[in-house]
């Protein structure tokens, strides 16, 4: 028996619903594998077994790319909306890796997120298939984002600052410090490195960008929720002088006897 996903995967939506699916579950992959490494402190960059891991997944979104363009009937538009996908599905690691290219610590772990972002089309079209209303869809999709987006800075933040910020002994500050800051409530943790410092004020405001976002979702289930009481109050003012006509209009018992 098909499950309602599997319709909706499938029948409904395709070749594109499982290509966004696989899309989904590799990215997830590649999450678990940088968060194992960030805990353990793996230099990922001496593992050739990651680099072929993160080579094929991208790899996999480049074919995704390029099997999109073919399918689609406006091959241009799609190009013009969908070019960013194809620019962060490149295995850029791999291209440091090869011609022995030396960045900073920083920036060479910070391009190992940098295919998750094709992650996050992926993420809101599945969450506004298996959503009732385009209204839930797109506030879990934002919903999805803003937590991703926080749990990233945190890991980041981890390796930048817990050498160098005494205020930083555990992964446990960085998740708090980044959890604070995007409510923009602030927290006693301050960052001290230039990247630290940029990654608090985009989370502050990616928090202000997002939580009016929210506001207005709580709003809009209010005025439905006040808009279907209304219509279910005008049915019945509607319906109870239709009856007292018709109740009307029938004679009385004892005016059928007397005719």
């Amino acid at each position: 028996m098909k499950s309602a996903f599997n319709d909706i995967i499938y029948e409904k939506r395709g070749i594109y619903g499982v290509l966004h699916v696989i899309i989904l579950l590799l990215s997830l992959f590649l999450i678990v594998v940088i968060s194992v490494d960030t805990f353990k402190n793996i230099p990922f960059m001496t593992q050739g077994s990651y680099l072929k891991i993160q080579f094929w997944i991208c790899m996999f979104f480049i074919a995704d790319f390029v099997l999109e363009f073919f399918l689609s009937k406006r091959k241009l538009y799609y190009l013009q909306t969908h070019f960013i996908f194809l620019i962060v599905s490149i295995p850029y690691l791999n291209i440091i890796s090869y011609y022995g290219i030396e960045f900073s610590p920083e920036i060479t772990y910070f391009l190992r997120f940098i295919p998750l972002a094709r992650s996050g089309y992926a993420l809101a079209i599945v969450v506004g298939w298996l959503s009732s209303n385009k209204a839930s869809g797109l506030f879990v999709s934002y919903l999805t984002m803003l937590l991703a987006t926080v749990y990233f800075s945190s890991l980041i933040f981890f390796v930048i600052e817990h050498k160098v910020n005494p205020q930083v002994t555990g992964y446990d500050d960085a998740l708090w410090w980044a959890f604070m800051d995007v409510t923009t409530v602030g927290s006693n943790i301050y960052a001290v490195t230039p990247t630290g410092r940029i990654l608090s004020v985009l989370l502050a405001a990616l928090g202000m960008m997002m939580f009016p976002i929210f506001t207005v979702y709580v709003t809009s289930l209010v005025q439905n929720a006040n808009k279907r009481k209304n219509e279910l109050y005008n049915e019945d003012n509607t319906s109870q002088p239709e009856a007292a006509k018709q109740t009307a209009s029938e004679p009385a018992e004892g005016e059928k006897i007397t005719s």
